[in-house]
């Protein structure tokens, strides 16, 4: 029967070498390749395509859930973290495990033994795992920035830079200082997620920054549109409008 390829990544060395020792004792599977950050992390998968993946969240540079958000195969994840604030709900994400450092061999061998299972019965993850970030519960604080995929390259966006997100079916259109950048998420995300005090929704399919808008000017009997400093011109819904005045107290 052929060996379960397996990927470890996470950015500490002792905890990618307990790991790989206590995968000795499972002879179903073959660790063929380790890597020390998310971005070596992302080129792995893709061209290794391993069918079952340890991910650390905690990493620099690129965070664990960071990767989900881009990746565009489906190998099964068992989160490895210090960090038990990510664990809430983490089995939205279809992760086959979430294990909390640090993690005897026994709870190690149960998920491992689960994920095997798991791809061997072809009930494996089916969804694109791009999609599984919609299932992500709520953050405890706001994002910081965004992590886009554009080709083989990843680009990150500081909130900061962001002037306006635009809806787009079942994707959205960051607009940002540098450009614009599509992203398979919900609106919803955004209106929870970006920092309340600065990001206002105008609309269904718009956010705007508040420091963005140049100005308010009526448009119609009962519509406005919002002036950005950029030139945008975006529609302002009556809630919106509302949710403007209070904001911009006027």
């Amino acid at each position: 029967m052929e060996k379960i390829k397996i990927l470890i990544i996470d950015d500490e060395t002792p905890a990618r070498e307990l790991i790989k020792h206590y995968l000795k004792e499972v002879d179903s599977i073959e660790v063929i390749a380790e890597c020390a950050d998310g971005f070596s992390g992302l080129k792995a998968i893709t061209t290794m395509k391993p069918d079952l993946v340890f991910l650390d969240i905690q990493m620099p540079r690129l965070t664990g859930i960071e990767m989900v958000e881009v990746l565009t195969e489906k190998p099964e994840i068992i989160f490895t973290t210090a960090y038990d604030q990510f664990a809430i709900r983490a089995f939205e994400l279809n992760a086959v495990d979430y294990l909390m450092k640090p993690f005897p061999k026994r709870r190690f061998l149960d998920a491992v033994n689960k994920a095997i299972e798991k791809i061997r019965s072809g009930k494996g993850n089916k969804e694109p795992a791009s999609q599984l970030l919609s299932k992500k519960p709520e953050t405890s604080s706001p994002v910081n920035r965004i992590v886009v995929r554009k080709g083989n390259a990843i680009n990150l966006i500081p909130v900061e830079q962001i002037r306006y997100v635009e809806a787009q079916d079942d994707y959205v259109m960051i607009f940002h200082s540098s450009g614009k950048a599509l992203k398979q998420q919900t609106m919803k995300f955004y209106e929870d997620n970006l920092p309340k005090a600065d990001f206002v929704r105008i609309h269904r399919s718009y956010i705007v920054k508040v420091e963005a808008i140049k100005g308010i000017e009526p448009y119609g009997k009962d519509n406005h549109i919002a002036i950005l400093h950029s030139g945008d011109k975006l529609p302002v819904s009556r809630v919106g409008y509302k949710r403007l005045k209070t904001e911009l107290n006027f």
